[in-house]
């Protein structure tokens, strides 16, 4: 299916899967993010809760197109464990998502080809048990007009679908709107028709 450029792809609600190589301990935990923030919060509660882990490895990317990454190995050989976790992300093509792969060291050294399969397969793993939706990326529209240009402007509105997010019916009346990249150039357009009527993007 060819995505739209105003959509992206991420998961819907945490999820987490458990695997064993050798005698390490692998658990991976996705969870859905939308910023820096949140992944720093969540980092902290899995280091907390698994204290005794020898290794945190992670991989997230944000943004509508996965514009802003990182991967880190947090101690692991450079390039074993989160590019690989990175590179799942990358080919199951989600965003706004952190993936954390947990490791208990059991004792068994598994090499560098070892280490990156088993990370791999780790995030593999945990994406491949969440749900993973498509959302769309939406801008949100503010429009004041004269009580007068009100048919005009519902008319429109109805038209063209944008979702309601707040009104204000006065002398002078208020709405707010969100509508998907894609169709937001006419809604606008449209708009701005209607006579007395003011929009700006909200950012």
């Amino acid at each position: 299916m060819e995505q739209q450029s105003d959509s992206y792809r991420t998961i819907a609600a945490p999820a987490e899967s458990h695997s064993r190589e050798r005698s390490s301990k692998f658990l991976a935990f996705a969870y859905p993010v939308r910023n820096e923030e949140q992944i720093r919060t969540l980092l902290d509660e899995l280091r907390k809760r698994y204290y005794d882990a020898t290794h945190h490895c992670y991989a997230w990317r944000l943004g509508p197109r996965g514009e802003n990454f990182r991967a880190n190995d947090d101690g692991e050989p450079s390039g074993t464990a989160g590019k690989p976790i990175l590179g799942q992300l990358l080919s199951c093509e989600v965003t706004d998502c952190l993936v954390v792969v947990v490791r208990y060291f059991g004792g068994t050294k598994l090499g560098v080809p070892g280490l990156i399969a088993a990370y791999r397969e780790s995030a593999a793993d945990v994406l491949a048990a969440a749900e993973i939706v498509e959302r769309t990326v939406d801008r949100t529209l503010r429009v004041d007009f004269p009580y007068a240009a009100m048919n005009g402007i519902m008319k429109v509105v109805k038209e063209e679908q944008p979702t309601v997010v707040a009104q204000r019916f006065d002398n002078l009346c208020t709405l707010e709107l969100r509508i998907r990249e894609s169709r937001a150039g006419r809604l606008v357009e449209r708009l701005r028709k209607a006579e007395g009527s003011v929009v700006e993007e909200e950012r």
